[in-house]
């Protein structure tokens, strides 16, 4: 090798390991607990990454095991954590066959589960007439791709063609086929476009459209996750015309997502016993049943006070491991700062059953690095927000993580001092939060007044933002 080659491997060898570009996401904590349950959900979770020559092309698990596939609400929930462990690429083609694959054939319904192949997987599809499929899933989807674009800053999500398309008729005529007017979900038919003759016996018809992510129940017109789905995936349709500066038709939107909420609240909330209901039948009748996540993954819910009962009900409640892997996020992000650690624990715990199915391992990496480690970026602004969510102390670091077209170690040296590095070549601005009132910031020792504003559960939180340019490293620590 001659002498100009080799400074060039050289040079390449020191960037791309400064970089993290082949360096793995890890993470680091005085609660060794928690940096034990990460290295297993790591492991778990790159476990199931798809080979580089299957037909589908780059892919994950996110079904179970024995299906070798992905369906739409188990890939939306494992997204961002799959983006924390590099699996871009598998994300966009995962992502982009769902967008491809919606069609009026299907009542514009997308495939519920594609396997390795390349096909509709045979557990959920026989023909375009007969499938399973959970009606909340095209909302689920919309949603988990303007997630990742805000994680990635990759427009791919919002402007590619396929995306756009299936944008638009999710929130056109999907929603028009399948009766689901904001003012028509207690009055639509339990069972819509079923063959002739209906073989109420055959699950690929008699859930060929299921109002809810709840199954096996009866003649169900609709399920309270499906209201508070629809209102998110036309409030993030909303978001996304916004980001392209259609304002007058994100007004619209918007305006539509407000009354899915506003039935939600009005016809939903049992007050009686201080707890939403889960479904409404054909027999005219609200049902309860164990509280799901959905409410609170939508986002769906403004009242703190249902949001804490929902909460409390949900933590009372022992549910399946699939629905526990939402918890450690949501319970963080809605202020529940030790039941989220307890979650996380059970989960990553070697006698929990079934701790193995996909969802659980890439639900704890997301828990503890948007949830502890309270890392949010916002693609828009170019922003990533900072807040450690602890209630014991002590420090941890998030290292070689992707985010917004860069990579960064984030370290929160405690509940008054974090630091971050901007390993790659994209500068960004770093809103960094911390909890309590505080006057003043020392970033890299100079002195700025805080902003102050309290957070959406009433707590008081103080924060700076400044730029982070390649290479640099940044230092903040709040003072009263």
């Amino acid at each position: 090798m001659n002498l100009r080659r080799y400074k060039l491997v050289f040079f390449a060898l020191i960037f791309y390991g400064f970089s993290g570009a082949w360096a793995q996401v890890s993470f680091t904590s005085s609660d060794k607990e928690l940096e034990r349950a990460f290295t297993w959900a790591r492991e778990m979770a790159l476990h199931y990454k798809g080979a580089e020559t299957d037909p589908v092309g780059p892919w994950y698990e996110a079904a179970l095991p024995s299906r070798y596939a992905f369906c739409m609400r188990d890939a939306a929930h494992q997204s961002i954590g799959a983006e924390i462990l590099g699996l871009s690429r598998e994300n966009r083609n995962m992502f982009t066959l769902f967008a491809k694959n919606i069609s009026a054939e299907k009542n514009w319904c997308s495939y519920w589960e594609i396997n390795k192949w390349g096909k509709p997987a045979p557990a959920d599809y026989r023909n375009d007439k007969e499938f399973w499929y959970n009606l909340p899933a095209n909302f689920d989807v919309l949603f988990a791709t303007w997630r990742l674009y805000q994680w990635t800053g990759n427009k791919h999500y919002i402007n590619d063609p396929a995306f756009m398309r299936f944008q638009q008729k999710t929130v056109g005529e999907y929603i028009d086929t399948w009766v689901l007017a904001a003012d028509s979900l207690l009055k639509r038919p339990a069972h819509l476009h079923t063959p002739i003759p209906y073989n109420g016996k055959d699950d690929f018809q008699s859930c060929r459209g299921l109002p809810s992510y709840s199954e096996g129940i009866p003649d169900m017109k609709t399920g309270v996750d499906l209201v508070a789905a629809l209102y998110r995936g036309l409030q993030t349709y909303a978001d996304i015309l916004a980001s392209k500066g259609q304002y007058s038709e994100a007004k619209i939107y918007a305006a539509k997502a407000e009354q899915y909420r506003q039935a939600l609240e009005a016809d939903w909330w049992n007050n009686k016993e201080a707890r939403y209901f889960a479904y409404y039948g054909s027999d005219g009748k609200f049902s309860n049943d164990n509280p799901g996540p959905f409410l609170l993954w939508f986002d769906a819910l403004k009242d703190t006070a249902r949001v804490r009962a929902n909460l409390a009900q949900i933590a009372a409640t022992n549910i399946n491991v699939e629905t526990t892997s939402y918890l450690p996020f949501l319970f963080y992000n809605n202020g529940d700062w030790g039941t989220a650690r307890k979650y996380i624990l059970y989960l990553s715990d070697p006698a929990t059953a079934r701790r193995e199915y996909p969802e659980v391992s890439f639900g704890v990496i997301e828990g503890i690095v948007q949830g502890l480690m309270g890392i949010t970026p916002d693609s828009q602004n170019g922003t990533i927000s900072t807040l450690f969510k602890t209630t014991s102390g002590g420090s941890a670091s998030v290292n070689n993580l992707p985010v917004l077209q860069t990579t960064v170690n984030i370290t929160h040296i405690n509940d008054h001092q974090s630091a971050i590095t901007n390993l790659g070549r994209r500068s960004f601005k770093w809103k960094a939060i911390f909890t309590g009132n505080y006057k003043y910031a020392a970033v890299n020792n100079l002195l700025l007044a805080t902003k102050r504003e309290t957070d959406k559960q009433g707590k008081a939180v103080s924060w700076v933002q400044v730029v982070v340019k390649p290479g640099r490293h940044v230092k903040i620590g709040v003072k009263q």
